[in-house]
């Protein structure tokens, strides 16, 4: 009879329990993760069911995603036609867990900045500052949350803008040269092709370097083509990872991924604004403040010790790049839309043409006093606005309770965006929503007419607290270029389209046109 030696046995044994141990314990993982996905569904559905009635209708939600999958990232405003179209003006959707609401059309969402503004003042705590890198008390004027710090900061932004020349003839002196240098630049082009994106976008971009540092830069800066650079890439990333950062929340910024690629550019613009900064803190003279960054560090100054300031560092590049942002972004955009519409319709830019003559002639520069007798030109620059509709959806808001809108209860803490472009576009509010027809604004006198439904800046408290600046560029930087050159379709070239390309503001598809100095 032969024995099998203990030195076999133990090691088989030894396997086997090993093996046996092995298949216990992914059975316990597996059994754990099935308990913990069946109980996160379970969740789900009950937040799901627990809905009010009154709740606004929406799409049914997936499981942990929302409804994420709807969300076109190309193109936002086409999710909120969709959306629009087949649940109403008041939608309901979510994003995650995040519960949304979506408002659309000149009649909800002017109760929702009227009469009930009150509901629909906060913030809620934005996934994109903790991407680039924000801590809980970092505040600018835009993408900060309602806090004492943004209503800080909103302050010290207005009054400082207003003290450097906003609404005053300092600044429109500014404008006016700004859109010398640029005619200039255009003029060296001697009639060629060229794509006028980068040439609208400096002299748009040097008007907030003039509020913020004190000093334009050439259009071949260095430094001034990497800030404009970084604002532009910054805004692209941002709208590239926005589903991931509306599903996951402030933990999104931990994990890796794209947005640490965002984070990069912010530090890099970061970066070239602490030298600014620096330089600064060295040359300034507390008594008298050339700028807004001077202005900002005389509030740092005086908060010193003060643990509830939002005042800090960190909080002057955030709101310089806020500044740059939305200040060089949106103005740029629809100077260019504009550019776009008037050699897509010559018909137009001929009336403007032969205002222009008569008023102002082809010497003078134009003002703001000329507003008032340039009523054609006016109406065009309000159709580009409405038209262009560079800011489709705003900013979201939160409600800090239940609030009653339109025969609908929106429950407390839901994010609420308004969609700006069922307004602008609002079929029961304009004659030819979707046609360019300048006629929109002006009477039977052909006399500019205000209209209730002109919203490009939205409104209440949230409103841009540029838009007197951004009129002003507006209208001097049109002007003048109309007042010098005939904009038209390079010859042999196919007609632009009129493409949009999303990067939270919307910027026509690039193109090329001639300009012809009159």
């Amino acid at each position: 009879m032969m024995f099998t030696p203990v030195s076999v046995i133990l090691p088989a044994t030894s396997w086997l329990w090993r093996q046996v141990s092995s298949c216990w314990n992914n059975l316990t993982a597996v059994s754990i993760s099935l308990t913990l996905l069946a109980f996160a569904l379970l969740l789900d559905y009950k937040k799901w069911r627990k809905r009010s009635s009154r709740c606004p209708p929406g799409p049914a939600p997936l499981p942990f995603i929302g409804n994420l999958l709807l969300l076109d990232r190309n193109n936002p405003d086409k999710t909120a036609l969709y959306l629009k179209r087949h649940f109403g003006p008041v939608v309901s959707f979510q994003a995650g867990w995040k519960n949304y609401v979506l408002l659309n059309g000149f009649k909800i969402i002017k109760e929702a900045l009227g009469q009930k503004a009150e509901d629909f003042v906060d913030r809620p705590s934005l996934p994109l500052l903790y991407v680039i890198g924000h801590a809980k008390k970092c505040e600018g004027i835009f993408l900060a949350t309602c806090s004492n710090g943004w209503r800080e900061q909103r302050r010290f932004c207005v009054s400082t803008l207003k003290n450097f020349g906003m609404g005053k003839k300092s600044l429109e002196k500014r404008i006016s040269e700004e859109a010398g240098y640029l005619c200039s630049e255009i003029k060296s082009k001697e009639g060629s092709p060229f794509d006028p994106h980068n040439l609208i976008y400096r002299a748009v971009g040097n008007i907030i370097c003039g509020l913020t540092f004190g000093a334009r830069f050439e259009y071949s800066d260095e430094t001034f083509l990497k800030l404009m650079h970084l604002t532009n890439e910054l805004l692209k990333g941002l709208m590239r990872i926005l589903p991931q950062i509306m599903a996951a929340g402030s933990w999104f910024s931990c994990v890796p991924g794209p947005h640490h690629k965002v984070k990069k550019i912010y530090d890099d613009f970061s970066s070239i604004v602490k030298e600014i900064v620096d330089e600064h803190k060295k040359t300034r003279d507390p008594t008298f403040p050339r700028d807004l960054i001077d202005a900002f560090l005389e509030e740092i100054e005086k908060a010193k010790g003060n643990q509830e300031s939002s005042f800090n560092e960190q909080n002057l590049f955030h709101l310089l790049y806020d500044l740059f942002a939305a200040g060089t972004e949106t103005t740029s955009s629809t100077l260019l839309w504009g550019i776009l519409k008037l050699v897509l319709h010559p018909e137009v830019q001929r009336g403007v043409h032969e205002e222009i003559d008569t008023v102002i002639g082809r010497v003078k520069s134009p003002t703001m006093e000329d507003q008032l007798n340039l009523p054609y030109t006016s109406a065009v620059i309000h159709e580009i606005q409405r038209c262009a509709d560079i800011a489709p959806i705003s900013l979201p808001f939160v409600t800090h309770k239940d609030t009653e809108l339109a025969d609908f209860v929106i429950p407390k803490e839901s994010v609420v965006v308004n969609h700006l472009s069922s307004v602008l576009k609002d079929e029961t509010m304009w004659e030819k929503p979707h046609e360019f027809y300048p006629e929109h604004f002006l009477d039977t006198n052909r006399q500019l007419v205000k209209r209730e439904a002109f919203l490009p800046f939205s409104a209440g408290r949230h409103s841009c607290p540029g838009e007197q600046m951004a009129k002003m560029e507006l209208f001097i930087f049109f002007t003048s270029l109309l007042q010098h050159f005939t904009f038209h379709i390079p010859e042999n070239s196919p007609r632009p389209t009129e493409e949009r390309e999303f990067a939270i503001t919307v910027t026509p598809a690039p193109f090329q046109i001639c300009a012809i100095p009159r």
